[in-house]
């Protein structure tokens, strides 16, 4: 049978820009090896499987190599496909079951709200590899239970970052953060965001960093609310509020591509 399948670009308002996950819209319960075999063949950073479960969508993301445990942007994407396609009615809150607990998504206008875990960092030196691969000093380095976060002087800075992927990738974490403060007025700080580990050299657009970044430039700057840019080729834009051990991220979404995947018996 085939399954409806829709690709969107999340934070971002404008075609191709943004960061591109794929929606697959279950009509029944698929195993893991099958989702993965779909992943590697959109080869976008993540794609998306939501089945409906009663009140709630069982929700589940995959890179071309690997499933993880959280995942911003194709979330977003999942809301915002069962809002555009009638699966959900626009006055409804999304409510996703994923491996990291009940994720929720509501509208906010042109806007979509998530309501994610926060997931601070604690100190922690950067591993060689790590300041090698990147070729910076760090300002400061810690950890969160996902990631690595690095700090560095300038906006600038991180703009000319040409990491080493394949010495990147054996940094024993999933993915490498690295930040500054925005030199823009309308952002306060900027991030880029590295995964070779997932299959991943860098992820466009990443919500779920964004719950460490927003704990970690709260104590920096003394403020909760805050418009964070990730400063990637395709590049888009983060709110991000803080509400005690939870992180509010709102982005945007626009829907580039509809179809049904075949052969997915």
């Amino acid at each position: 049978m085939e399954q409806t399948i829709i690709q969107v670009d999340a934070f971002t308002d404008r075609p191709f820009t943004g960061n591109p996950a794929a929606v697959v819209l279950l009509d029944s319960r698929r195993d893991g090896r099958w989702m993965q075999a779909v992943a590697r063949e959109m080869n976008l950073s993540e794609t998306a499987f939501v089945h409906r479960r009663g009140d709630y969508f069982d929700l589940r993301w995959f890179t071309p190599t690997v499933e993880v445990q959280l995942c911003g942007h194709a979330t977003l994407a999942a809301a915002h496909v069962l809002w555009e396609t009638g699966g959900l009615e626009p006055d409804k809150i999304a409510q996703f079951t994923t491996h990291s607990g009940v994720l929720t998504a509501r509208r906010d206008g042109d806007w979509i709200e998530l309501d994610f875990p926060a997931t601070p960092e604690s100190p922690m030196a950067a591993p060689l590899e790590l300041t090698q691969a990147l070729g910076v000093t760090p300002i400061y380095s810690g950890k969160s239970a996902y990631d690595y976060l690095i700090e560095v002087e300038s906006e600038e800075a991180v703009r000319a970052l040409k990491p080493d992927f394949g010495l990147l990738a054996k940094v024993q974490a999933r993915g490498v953060m690295v930040t500054a403060p925005s030199s823009r007025p309308q952002y306060d700080f900027v991030s880029r965001f590295f995964a070779p580990a997932l299959g991943i050299d860098e992820d466009p657009v990443t919500g779920s960093a964004h719950c460490c970044l927003g704990p970690y430039w709260r104590k920096k700057l003394g403020k909760t609310e805050f418009l964070a840019y990730q400063a990637s080729k395709r590049g888009g834009t983060v709110r991000v509020k803080l509400n005690g051990d939870r992180v509010l991220l709102g982005g945007q979404a626009v829907t580039v591509m509809r179809g049904e995947l075949a052969g997915s018996d």
